[in-house]
């Protein structure tokens, strides 16, 4: 059974999966980071290939992006990172990144190395849908790899259940119509949102992201979907707290 998959048999809510930029705040800290946060018991971590020009991500998330490819990073070494910590690691890893990395380093060469990770999950946001019907979904299921689509409050009936028939680890929703970052408090808007796609009763676990940040935003979040993504808010604790304080963070979004 795919990783993400099996940890929504065991835990029906609150899943707490947490995003930071590999190779960020220094080079050699994407193994590091990962350790912490298994320690401090997220149930998932996403890791994301730091890329020059990305898609929806916000201020923040570029800006450690940028400071990773300025330490060095690149696909070969986030690979090499990753490797050393697969025979310790036991919380699932998701990779989010970008198409044209994919592409540009290979796509077979690519799916193979994340496998070799012990990861079978990516999220690409990129990635259109008739590429993924007419090419991507056959070369994915060669290798055992999950693709996560992402929804926004635009998104259209008929696309969220297409895109529900084939998920097989969780859809990525997206909490508002923006990039990524914290907001501040979860707007009724984006509550009539959540209520909408819960009401329609879809076969796939429901994970809110963007402008998640806090205990407060994520117990919001929790009540419409099946766990919720933190990502700005994390990397800016990184920079300011450093990685021995993860436990830290991740006691204050759990409360406990």
């Amino acid at each position: 059974m795919n990783a993400i998959k099996n940890i929504f048999q065991t835990k029906k809510s609150e899943v707490l999966s947490i995003y930071f930029t590999a190779g960020f705040p220094k080079l050699d800290d994407t193994a590091s980071v990962i350790s912490e946060l298994e320690n401090a018991g997220v149930d998932f971590i996403e890791v994301g290939l730091p890329y020059s020009d990305p898609l929806a991500d916000g201020p923040t998330i570029q800006e450690s992006s940028q400071k990773a490819l300025q330490n060095g990073i690149n696909l070969d070494v986030v690979f090499e990172q990753l490797m050393t910590i697969k025979s310790t690691n036991k919380t699932p890893l998701v990779l989010m990144g970008y198409l044209n990395q994919m592409l540009k380093y290979g796509e077979d060469k690519f799916c193979q190395k994340v496998v070799d990770c012990g990861i079978d999950t990516l999220i690409l946001p990129d990635l259109p849908m008739v590429e993924f019907e007419n090419h991507y979904k056959q070369l994915f299921d060669k290798y055992g790899i999950k693709n996560v689509f992402l929804i926004t409050p635009q998104t259209t009936e008929e696309r969220i259940k297409k895109i529900d028939s084939y998920t097989e680890s969780f859809i990525y929703m997206v909490a508002s119509s923006s990039i990524t970052g914290a907001k501040g408090e979860i707007s009724q808007q984006q509550i009539d949102y959540f209520k909408r796609i819960k009401a329609m009763n879809l076969k796939s676990n429901l994970v809110i992201g963007f402008g998640i940040s806090d205990h407060t935003t994520f117990s919001k979040a929790c009540e419409y979907g099946h766990g919720a993504i933190i990502g700005s808010a994390f990397i800016n604790f990184l920079e300011e707290k450093g990685i021995d304080k993860i436990h830290e963070f991740v006691s204050s979004i759990r409360n406990n």
